[in-house]
């Protein structure tokens, strides 16, 4: 399940994910947020969290984050990822690397100075 966080400025697409993710909690959350949120702005940022009750991605969905993030590519302003998933982690840092994102990983302890960073000017 993905859950939208909404003490976030607009700019900011805020989730976390819970239990069993699947391609139509992307489809019925994420996706119509941040199509949402790029109507009202050029430039959107991403704070993503995976609760401590994450229990992984369905194959679908994994491929809909990939196709969410790279749809927007040069739209996306920064990202923070707040996992102690280290798959997840793993994933993000590499990837990054051939992103223009500022992307930041946090662990679940560092939650809130990841929300003050996504926030951050």
């Amino acid at each position: 399940m993905i859950e939208q966080l909404t003490d976030f400025p607009d700019n900011i697409v805020a989730v976390i994910c819970h239990g069993w993710v699947t391609t139509a909690d992307y489809d019925a959350v994420l996706v119509p947020t941040v199509r949402h949120a790029l109507q009202a702005h050029d430039k959107i940022r991403l704070y993503y969290e995976t609760g401590a009750d994450f229990t992984g991605f369905a194959p679908g969905a994994a491929w809909e984050d990939f196709k969410v993030g790279m749809t927007h590519l040069m739209r996306w302003e920064r990202v923070a990822i707040v996992t102690d998933v280290e798959w997840i982690k793993n994933s993000a840092l590499f990837f990054s690397l051939f992103m223009p994102i500022m992307t930041k990983v946090f662990s679940a302890a560092d939650a809130a100075p990841a929300r003050e960073w996504i926030r951050a000017s």
